[in-house]
């Protein structure tokens, strides 16, 4: 759906490692986490502010593809895009990739290709819903919210 990424970066810590000395798995998911949260204050979309408005979005679907290992002190950027969206559902696309130190200090917006060396991609699933956890319609309950989405989801930001 959006043509542009949103770049966070991190660098891996030492207790995201497993014996094998390499990224245990399960941080990618938490990675995503980060870089969906990432995304959505840069957008304009600020995750506190949804829930005070009853606006919750739980995961429904989580998938991970593995490429290449993650190590102690590596360099590493999130690259996050809106996948598709409607006024029930969200899915954001992911790219987690090892860079350089260089271009780690160089964070930018609006990136149109995502760079570096691919260590993993994935896609999060997710549905809005009340406080009482039953589906929300954005346009009904938020539709400020669905105004900023259909605007940042299609244009650099």
């Amino acid at each position: 759906m959006s043509d542009y990424w949103h770049q966070h970066n991190l660098r891996v810590q030492y207790k995201d490692t497993d014996q094998m000395g390499v990224v245990h798995h399960g941080n990618y998911i938490t990675w995503f986490e980060v870089a969906r949260i990432e995304w959505m204050r840069n957008s304009g979309m600020n995750y506190r502010h949804m829930e005070e408005l009853g606006l919750l979005l739980p995961v429904l679907d989580v998938n991970v593809s593995y490429i290449k290992s993650a190590k102690f002190d590596d360099c590493v950027a999130l690259f996050t895009k809106v996948a598709s969206f409607s006024p029930v559902r969200l899915e954001f696309y992911y790219e987690a990739r090892k860079i350089t130190e260089e271009e780690f200090h160089k964070k930018g917006e609006g990136i149109k290709e995502p760079f570096g060396d691919l260590l993993a991609k994935g896609t999060t699933k997710h549905m809005w819903v009340n406080q009482d956890f039953k589906p929300a319609r954005l346009h009904k309950v938020a539709p400020e919210i669905l105004q900023m989405l259909e605007k940042t989801a299609r244009v650099p930001h």
